[in-house]
């Protein structure tokens, strides 16, 4: 099975079209299979409060304003469609309140995901099950408990998914991956296991390509010095090219785990073979 590669544009659109429209290409370009980005409903999301709380951003000088500044509505997610088509890539979201999630459910996608944020929202994850699409969900900032009870919500709705091992710091230093605990989800609930990473390089998810994630999740964008509070997180297109590469080249490596001799090691072995031997 090939590992599913998910270009996470997130909010790093900075709610224009043109900059998702570059990352949609260069994601496609790259080889990626997906695509993913964030859908909120601000009123349900955040508190008047909060939403009225000072804060500068190149769309005013408050949290409603920065908020809804990279919000996407019907019209744009209508073109994200309709150009992801286009480009031959798929397009998904995670949502982070139940209109959002019924927002995504208005259009034609192979794929749901749960942010490491929502994975104790039992209303948000009922409606995502129900669905029954494929799901990844994140598991950041979450105990192996609270894990097995969205796995059981899953189940019981006899939902598709995969778990993502994920450590909810951006970015991520190397050392605090712990990719071994892939294999410790993998054992506990029988099921795929893919990461999504927020580190600044490449090698930790070109290691977990190899301990088998089933997929590989990393925010992407044009420039990381762009304002926004994932861009340091992130991955530059070019990075993002290579990081395609150095997966799918992974992938061939691990090969089977059967010992074989191929022709090439066969043709090697008669040559270098003892007289006697």
């Amino acid at each position: 099975m090939s590992i599913f590669i998910i270009g996470e544009i997130g909010i790093n659109h900075n709610g224009d079209l043109d900059i998702t429209k570059k990352l949609i290409d260069g994601a496609a370009e790259a080889g990626a299979d997906a695509v993913k980005f964030q859908k909120r409903t601000i009123d349900n999301v955040y508190t008047k409060e909060f939403l009225d709380s000072p804060r500068e951003s190149p769309w005013g000088t408050t949290q409603r304003e920065q908020k809804e500044g990279l919000e996407f509505g019907l019209e744009e997610y209508r073109q994200i469609d309709a150009y992801c088509r286009e480009k031959g890539i798929e397009w998904f979201a995670s949502a982070w309140d139940l209109d959002a999630q019924d927002f995504l459910h208005g259009f034609d996608l192979k794929h749901d995901k749960v942010a490491s944020a929502m994975l104790t929202n039992t209303p948000l994850l009922e409606k995502i099950a129900a669905k029954g699409r494929h799901t990844f969900i994140s598991t950041g900032m979450h105990t192996m408990d609270e894990i097995a009870k969205a796995v059981e919500i899953f189940r019981k709705a006899d939902c598709p998914f995969e778990l993502m091992h994920c450590v909810s710091t951006y970015p991520m230093a190397d050392e605090d991956a712990n990719l071994r605990v892939m294999e410790t989800l993998r054992e506990r609930f029988g099921c795929n296991v893919g990461y999504s990473g927020h580190e600044v390089g490449l090698t930790v998810s070109v290691a977990a390509a190899a301990l088998g994630a089933s997929s590989i999740e990393r925010h992407i964008t044009l420039d990381r010095a762009m304002y926004g509070s994932d861009q340091a997180a992130s991955v530059e297109m070019g990075g993002f090219n290579r990081l395609c590469r150095m997966i799918r080249t992974v992938e061939k490596a691990l090969g089977s785990p059967e010992k074989q001799i191929g022709e090439k090691e066969q043709a090697i072995r008669k040559k270098l073979a003892p007289v006697n031997g």
